[in-house]
């Protein structure tokens, strides 16, 4: 009896062992995702997958490895990703003089392409695979990526670091990067080919208002700057490069010039070309705007507020760019954001932007607006074509907007709400929202990696 009872016993348990490998062979990853948790001054982690035609959300709380930060002293900012290379900038409350620098994260997803597709692999959970935080690292708050190498704006250094992704992955890196004079105050930078970079100075003197310094990438120090030059307006906040040239978002409108690739030209033969926004009703300034986007060979941006609010679109390849305004109604008490861009499985070309409140009790909402409705690639004719209610965001400052990211196969998209502690689920195909999630804290900007896993 008693040998009975056991085979018997032994036969539950490897009966439920092998059903538990089925079920956990049967979900199949559709994307990872890690967002910043403002609450917490860290990164949280979590993974969506497909059970039984269902979509299943697994949340896990820490990254193995990340820098333990002060909840009240110190603010992730920028945050970026280059292939399964995640980087965050730390910040800190007292101009780098207590803690700031950076920190990068493998992500554990391995992609491949494949015919005409790309595979994914879902290896070993995110974790740390470097991190500076000190007392040298001046602050830094904007982040880029170009030609698959980030590059950190340290403000209170009056320069830049270049990380390349491959070498962390390697960790052949001792030094962690490298450093370049350019920039000053508050910097914002465009690097074009891995030869030269434009960085801006936020700066009020006569000196330096409106100056942007031209960086020579082959040479290192304070002999890295080739040459500088200065706008006719300050107020320089906002820059970047696509197709040989370079723009700027200075108090008045956008400036661009030519990437001067080769380093052949001087602070005298730099020629500079405005593009107006437009002015304000009420105060009769001109617009402004204050970050950029990059979308194939077109700039994007947004400038004015409430009625007079708008996504700009400027041809960057065109022989003499110029401004295409689209309307954008936003209700009073609400900003509207800087738009994130994708292609979808289907080939559509898509804008976000929300409508975050500033003030009030107007209701917030998720913009998409079709960048090219009859795909001729001249986005010329952008239009709005929904708006989505989302949960309340929690601005404070540059801090607290909603975010949303993509995954890699271009058909979901995750949408953060910082005032509610909740993900959203938004499908690409049907514009709709496919589910919510729960996962606490602050929720803030957030990063997707992968697609679907495909066995072949």
């Amino acid at each position: 009896m008693t040998r009975k009872l056991l085979l018997s016993n032994l036969l539950v348990i490897l009966f439920l062992l092998t059903g538990s490998v089925s079920i956990q062979a049967a979900e199949t990853p559709l994307m990872r995702i890690v967002w910043q948790d403002r609450e917490a001054k860290t990164l949280r982690w979590g993974q969506f997958s497909l059970a039984d035609s269902q979509i299943h959300f697994t949340k896990h709380d820490a990254i193995e490895g990340f820098p333990q930060l002060d909840a009240q002293r110190n603010e992730l900012v920028q945050m970026e990703r280059i292939g399964r290379v995640v980087v965050v900038g730390i910040r800190d409350d007292d101009d780098g003089k207590y803690q700031s620098g950076w920190a990068a994260i493998d992500m554990g997803v391995r992609s491949h392409s494949h015919g005409d597709h790309d595979d994914h692999v879902y290896k070993e959970p995110p974790h740390l695979l470097a991190s500076v935080v000190d007392q040298a690292q001046g602050n830094p708050a904007h982040l880029y990526r170009y030609d698959g190498v980030f590059y950190l704006a340290n403000d209170k250094r009056n320069g830049f670091t270049q990380l390349d992704p491959l070498h962390l992955l390697r960790q052949d890196d001792q030094q962690h990067g490298h450093f370049y004079r350019g920039g000053g105050g508050h910097i914002t930078l465009a690097a074009i080919e891995g030869k030269i970079a434009y960085s801006t100075w936020a700066a009020r003197d006569e000196e330096n208002n409106g100056r942007i310094d031209v960086t020579d990438l082959t040479r290192s120090g304070d002999d890295a700057i080739a040459y500088s030059f200065q706008l006719p307006v300050g107020g320089l906040h906002g820059a970047t490069a696509s197709h040989g040239r370079v723009f700027f978002a200075p108090s008045d409108g956008i400036y661009y010039v030519d990437a001067d690739v080769n380093l052949k030209q001087s602070p005298e033969s730099v020629e500079m070309h405005h593009l107006s926004l437009g002015k304000d009703d009420d105060s009769d300034r001109p617009n402004r705007t204050g970050a950029f986007v990059t979308h194939r060979n077109w700039v994007l941006c947004t400038t004015g507020k409430h009625g007079a609010a708008a996504l700009c679109l400027v041809n960057a390849s065109a022989a003499e760019p110029s401004v295409v305004k689209l309307p954008i109604d936003t209700p009073d008490g609400l900003s509207l954001t800087t738009p994130t861009t994708v292609v979808t499985s289907a080939g559509k070309n898509y804008a976000f932007l929300f409508q975050d409140r500033k003030e009030g009790d107007a209701a917030e909402q998720l913009v998409v607006v079709d960048l090219d409705p009859n795909a001729d690639r001249d986005l010329s004719d952008a239009k709005v074509v929904k708006q989505l209610p989302i949960g309340p965001s929690q601005v404070m400052g540059h801090y607290g907007h909603h975010e949303i990211d993509f995954d890699a196969d271009g058909r979901w998209a995750v949408v953060t709400n910082p005032g509610s502690g909740k993900l959203q689920l938004l499908s690409l195909s049907d514009l709709e929202f496919h589910g919510e999630y729960e996962v606490g804290g602050i929720p803030t900007k957030v990063l997707c990696v992968g697609g679907k896993q495909t066995h072949h």
